[in-house]
């Protein structure tokens, strides 16, 4: 790990007057960046420390939407009544991620943060990534694809975005408050991540001096009958091969409205408008289920070791689905 300088900001101004440079990072449960710094892939020259700038780390539930500091952690989101109550694929997408040891420590804000796990991307200079360096070339191409996107990807990266509670929020329609130096303004979960194109090594729409200050999330019986399914090589401390966020609303056992949001399987948080359209007005039973479930899976590209998660993914949307159904109905 290269020498660095350490700053602490007790304020959002104070955190402005002290993020000058470019080399500047942004610290709060630090359990992605030291990682990355370990492997010099993220090397600043200053760690600006925010967990002391209050008021960040407040969980707050309105009528229509809950309301999460950036600060607020994993376990303390996942063990709130009101989320656990009023949007239970929340808490299950902050539960199944990462160990506990982790969650008490990793902070909301940095989570949707997070930077992929591709071997290629974090197994230093022996492989070409253009994450890590732009323009030399994506290993995974050609490589073990296994683990890798069947949508989003381009010639230039197919690296899967890793994360849990941003793909969940997407099937919420959750929005981030933001703040930098153009002020103070919000951006849609669904569109804070860039599809990889040729420049997969800017992987957010932030700029440098920005800090994502709140995550608010609509709640309403959508929400409540929601769920997080996430399929992985073993049960705990694992990424997901795949995941399905699911939330529905019924009447009569009809749907009447359906968000479908997939992980393990993009470049990014992946939602799949086409699949709720096509359930919306439907009766929901295992087979409709599963034919939903398939269709998720319509425009997915596989490579040469990954087209098992077509398969794979449509059991786990079926899945999903029926659980979010059966809450439904003991609402």
């Amino acid at each position: 790990m290269q020498t660095f300088t350490y700053s602490r900001a007790r304020s959002i101004n104070e955190l402005r007057a002290v993020q000058a440079a470019t080399g500047d990072r942004i610290l709060a449960g630090g359990t992605t960046l030291y990682d990355l710094m370990k492997l010099r892939i993220e090397t600043p020259d200053r760690l600006v420390d925010v967990t002391g700038i209050a008021g960040l780390d407040e969980i707050i539930s309105h009528p229509d939407e809950l309301v999460f500091g950036a600060l607020v952690t994993m376990s303390d989101a996942a063990a709130h009544p009101a989320v656990l109550q009023r949007a239970p694929v929340l808490a299950e997408a902050l539960s199944k991620a990462a160990s506990q040891q982790l969650r008490n420590m990793a902070t909301l804000g940095g989570n949707l943060l997070q930077r992929t796990r591709c071997a290629y991307f974090r197994n230093g200079t022996e492989y070409p990534c253009n994450k890590r360096t732009p323009g030399s070339g994506c290993a995974a191409l050609e490589g073990l694809d296994r683990g890798h996107a069947l949508f989003g990807g381009s010639g230039s990266c197919i690296a899967v975005y890793p994360g849990d509670w941003a793909v969940a929020l997407v099937a919420l329609d959750a929005v981030v408050d933001v703040r930098g130096s153009r002020g103070t303004h919000t951006i849609d979960v669904a569109s804070l991540h860039r599809l990889p194109g040729d420049t997969p090594h800017v992987e957010t729409v932030l700029e440098p001096d920005e800090m994502i200050l709140n995550i608010r999330v609509p709640v309403g019986r959508l929400a409540q009958a929601s769920t997080y399914h996430k399929i992985r090589d073993r049960e705990s401390y694992a990424f997901a091969l795949v995941s399905a966020a699911v939330a529905l609303e019924l009447e009569e056992g009809f749907v009447r409205q359906a968000r479908i949001a997939l992980g393990g399987v993009a470049t990014r948080p992946w939602r799949v408008p086409a699949a709720e359209a096509g359930l919306t007005g439907r009766r929901l039973d295992r087979a409709t289920a599963l034919e939903v479930g398939r269709m998720t899976f319509a425009d997915a590209r596989p490579g040469r070791h990954n087209g098992f998660k077509i398969a794979l993914g449509a059991e786990a949307v079926a899945d999903a689905l029926m659980i979010a159904a059966q809450r439904s109905e003991n609402r």
